[in-house]
């Protein structure tokens, strides 16, 4: 079954009066590309988040989004310095007794004496925490998962569809060889004929060997033949358990260069017109499959 490699993914859960929401995005990549946007507070469960989204995926871009409403998980407190606020004072005193200064110390002015007083924050973090958080990332995959298979369903129907009608196509190119190598043939013949004076005795079994030799080279018949196991390998591989996408795109390169093959050896309009239409739907399919994990 195949399973695509966008999808999105949201849970929010509570501790206390603070709010945390997980969000998760995924969109295709060649390889697994995880990237993480979370509160400095978080940083410290980064790793175990990556270990989780691993488990459940093994290619695209993953981007996993924390966010926090309410009084988060940092207690404020001030710090004073209360040495060097004695200081302070010591020498705003003895300035107003040096140059005989009148009035009070106003209170405002401690607010405004640089490295008097410190913000300072620490951290909490309750012990359900960390659980909380992995479980809820745990969640927001799951409901990725879920998007992706059923994304990854509608591929599957629309490549199928487009499978079929490749087979059909191929199936026309091989009906059609073996009426094209008999009309090539006589126009090998009438050609040869045309050039060769009436008064000339032909060879006639050299003339049909070489007829056949240059038939030959128009001849698509292991072209189709290998299209067609291809094709057989791209269903087969198609149901496979795990991860296909690269896979199927190495099939599918496969598949247009056979078609390219026929294409330059075949000067007939049929074909021209069959070979065009299955190229269009070999890209088509690489488009789909480059969504594909």
């Amino acid at each position: 079954m195949l399973k695509s490699m966008t999808g999105y993914g949201r849970d929010v859960f509570q501790i206390g009066s603070t709010t945390v929401t997980v969000e998760i995005r995924t969109v295709n990549h060649r390889f697994l590309d995880f990237t993480a946007k979370i509160p400095r507070s978080f940083l410290f469960l980064e790793d175990k988040i990556k270990k989780v989204v691993q488990s459940f995926f093994q290619r695209g871009r993953i981007e996993v989004f924390i966010g926090i409403e309410g009084e988060g998980f940092v207690k404020k407190s001030l710090k004073v310095d209360w040495h060097l606020m004695d200081q302070y004072m010591e020498q705003i005193n003895n300035a107003q007794k040096s140059y005989q200064l009148k009035g009070d110390i106003p209170a405002s002015i401690v607010s405004s004496l640089p490295e008097l007083i410190e913000i300072q924050e620490k951290e909490q973090q309750p012990d359900q925490l960390k659980d909380s958080i992995l479980e809820s990332v745990t969640c927001a995959c799951e409901q990725v998962k879920t998007m992706q298979m059923q994304e990854g369903n509608y591929l599957d129907e629309d490549i199928k569809k487009r499978i079929e009608n490749i087979k059909y196509l191929v199936a026309s190119l091989k009906e059609r060889r073996n009426i094209v190598i008999e009309e090539y043939r006589d126009r090998i013949q009438v050609r040869i004929e045309e050039q060769i004076e009436d008064t000339i005795q032909l060879d006639q079994t050299r003339m049909h060997q070489e007829i056949a030799l240059l038939a030959e080279k128009g001849d698509i018949t292991e072209e189709i033949t290998r299209l067609l196991s291809h094709i057989d390998h791209f269903i087969e591989t198609m149901d496979s358990k795990e991860p296909v996408g690269r896979k199927l795109d190495f099939i599918l390169q496969e598949m247009h260069r056979e078609t390219n093959t026929i294409g330059s050896k075949s000067t007939d309009p049929k074909i021209s017109k069959w070979i065009i239409l299955l190229k269009g739907d070999i890209e088509k399919i690489k488009e789909q499959v480059q969504n594909i994990e």
